[in-house]
């Protein structure tokens, strides 16, 4: 009980940089090898099908795909703040409501989302994107792999979960499990059973039921800090809908970021057809890559973030918010260097058609001119949706996707035409951006005023 107890008053005690590093590098390792799965299966359908529609196939299965994801983090980013709270609150019986109520939940929408999507998967893909010529490649591809998604949303809720209850090492590691799995099978279903592309969703499903095993099998166990117990299976709708409140913010985040590819991809295939959505799905996986580096931070952050301002330490939450952000900014600036200076390089990995690797370079050049500053709008998000502060985290999920992202895709194309669409990136990264400094600036001065005023009266 004492290594216990140790492994939660480190959030509060511990160098704000060791304690970070601590958290954040095995969540970062957790979300690279997630984003792996669909890296690895759209490098290796690329090369092992000598035809250049399954890239555009492939990537109007991504906002599908980012909608199961979105529905998963609805449940997992909600119960592992809740978690981190309560526990800051030396609540430990509300933690195991949490736990209790955030797995029914998880299985519950799963098994929803994929019997809508199994009944209206072609009119959903069309919505998306999907031309004559590539629907077949998609179609195929999600058949087989959306029942694998709840093992996925699984993985990454207890994943969080187990981060925040002081076991980031044995989240990392369970994470490497399915990755090296997915590594493995990927190419000898395509390249050694000529299984087609459904052999890359096959092998995406084994991997995310052994790594959906191993992460479940940790709270069962006695010995874990938390854990299953008895009785906190019930289902308690105040615990359900702070879980869903909280969790409201990286769902429409996802929910958004389908939506805006909807549209994307409708207006690439009307200024650029197969090679401009095949281009974008490029851009995708790779900035997915610095992305996930920055929500492995911010997932490291959240367990210290959420028990330091559960505790009121307030200057341990503002020292760790101060840090992640330069962290972040480091990362995304080095995925926007890369992308304008060695993009040749990154459309050879994904696609082998000349014509569609031209078409991926100029893409790339111009969607990551201001993909600098993403990691710190990244961060600001997840800083309120650590507080609990659910609204304002929805609000500037929104900003970039939503608000300014719809009216730029109205304006510029029709001026622009295909680069039209790729400037829309830069000039709402920019925008986003601003609103968050902004937004930041008042929240801290806000509660650094509170603060002073509890302790003078």
């Amino acid at each position: 009980m004492a290594d216990t107890s140790d492994r939660l008053q480190e959030l509060g005690t511990a160098k704000i940089g060791k304690l970070l590093l601590k958290y954040s590098l095995p969540a970062v390792v957790g979300t690279v090898v997630m984003a792996i799965y669909n890296i690895i299966d759209s490098i290796v359908i690329g090369h092992a099908i000598d035809d250049p529609n399954v890239v555009s196939g492939i990537a109007v299965t991504f906002p599908v795909m980012n909608l199961a994801t979105a529905l998963g983090m609805l449940i997992g980013a909600g119960s592992a703040t809740r978690v981190s709270i309560v526990m800051g609150q030396n609540d430990k019986k509300m933690a195991e409501i949490i736990l209790g109520n955030s797995v029914q939940l998880t299985i519950i929408i799963g098994l929803l989302y994929i019997t809508a999507f199994a009944i209206f998967l072609t009119p959903i893909l069309k919505m998306f994107g999907a031309s004559e010529n590539s629907l077949p490649y998609a179609r195929e591809f999600l058949m087989w792999v959306l029942p694998g998604m709840v093992l996925m949303n699984l993985t990454f809720s207890y994943n969080n979960v187990m981060r925040a209850t002081g076991y980031p090492g044995k989240a990392m590691y369970t994470n490497f499990i399915g990755a090296g799995l997915n590594v493995i099978l990927a190419p000898t279903f395509l390249f050694g059973f000529h299984w087609g592309i459904k052999g890359a969703a096959i092998a995406t499903d084994i991997s995310m039921l052994i790594t959906a095993f191993f992460v479940m099998s940790h709270f069962f166990q006695k010995k874990s800090e938390l854990h299953f117990v008895k009785g906190t299976f019930k289902f308690n709708w105040q615990v359900i809908k702070s879980i869903l409140y909280i969790g409201m913010a990286p769902f429409l985040i996802n929910v958004a970021g389908s939506l805006i590819n909807a549209i994307v991809n409708n207006s690439l295939l009307h200024y650029g057809g197969d090679n401009a959505i095949a281009a974008v799905v490029v851009f995708n996986r790779f900035v997915t890559i610095f992305v996930m580096v920055v929500i492995g931070i911010c997932q490291g952050m959240q367990p210290i973030l959420g028990y330091n301002y559960g505790s009121g330490r307030h200057d341990r939450l503002f020292g760790t918010l101060r840090l992640a952000a330069i962290c972040a900014v480091i990362i995304t600036s080095i995925g926007s260097l890369i992308g304008a200076f060695n993009p040749r390089f990154i459309a050879s990995m994904f696609m082998q058609d000349q014509e569609q690797i031209e078409c991926a370079m100029n893409c790339l050049k111009i969607t990551t001119i201001g993909f600098w500053m993403v990691g710190f709008q990244i961060v600001g998000t997840n800083f309120f949706q650590s507080l609990g502060m659910a609204g304002k985290a929805v609000f500037l999920s929104l900003t970039r996707q939503i608000i300014f992202m719809i009216p730029m895709l109205l304006i510029l194309p029709p001026k622009f035409g295909l680069n039209g669409v790729w400037s829309c990136y830069p000039v709402c990264d920019v925008a986003a951006t601003v609103v968050t400094t902004c937004m930041l600036i008042w929240q801290v001065r806000k509660i650094k005023n509170e603060k002073f005023h509890v302790s003078r009266a």
